[in-house]
């Protein structure tokens, strides 16, 4: 947890070590997700200016709804700060959040959105109907930080996939 990395890499400055192997993992997952916002960029056609970002999943991690060091939203906040309009769904978030339209469910997230961001791996979003979701998208460009969804069906759908470690 990035609240626990922090804290081993301050007592160890405090006991005179310098901690470089830990500072380069927080360093790591800081670039993971300039690197996810580089991806939804990417699948929105080189800029997310006036482009409308659907995020599922705004917690830590799925199944609690805590959102402190969320990667979630601090790429929303990233995105928002290139332009882009962000609205999300999450289980556990009922109200607007750090700049992002909270909507009630994931298919209210995806209406008119130009791209889908899948932020955390909430067990629901892989049994959504993939083509109700194309119906509600502007856009067919999935980004999925998580790899949580299925691939296969995205594309037959019509959707170009993106995800970690993948195309």
């Amino acid at each position: 947890f990035p609240k626990d990395t922090y804290a081993m890499i301050r007592i160890a400055e405090d006991a005179g070590y310098d901690f470089d192997l830990l500072r380069g993992v927080v360093e790591v997952n800081k670039e993971q997700r300039r690197r996810v916002v580089r991806k939804v960029q990417d699948a929105a056609g080189g800029s997310v200016e006036g482009k409308v970002i659907a995020l599922w999943g705004l917690t830590f991690k799925a199944r609690t709804d805590d959102r402190r060091e969320s990667p979630s939203l601090e790429i929303a906040e990233a995105l928002i700060a290139l332009g882009a309009k962000v609205q999300g769904y999450d289980p556990t978030v009922s109200s607007d959040t750090n700049g992002i339209s909270v909507c009630l469910d994931p298919y209210a997230a995806a209406d008119g959105a130009d791209v889908l961001l899948v932020g955390t791996e909430w067990d629901e979003f892989r049994w959504l109907d993939v083509d109700k979701v194309a119906s509600c998208m502007r856009g067919k460009a999935v980004v999925d930080a998580r790899n949580l969804l299925d691939r296969s069906a995205l594309q037959r759908a019509g959707f170009t996939y993106y995800g970690i470690g993948r195309g």
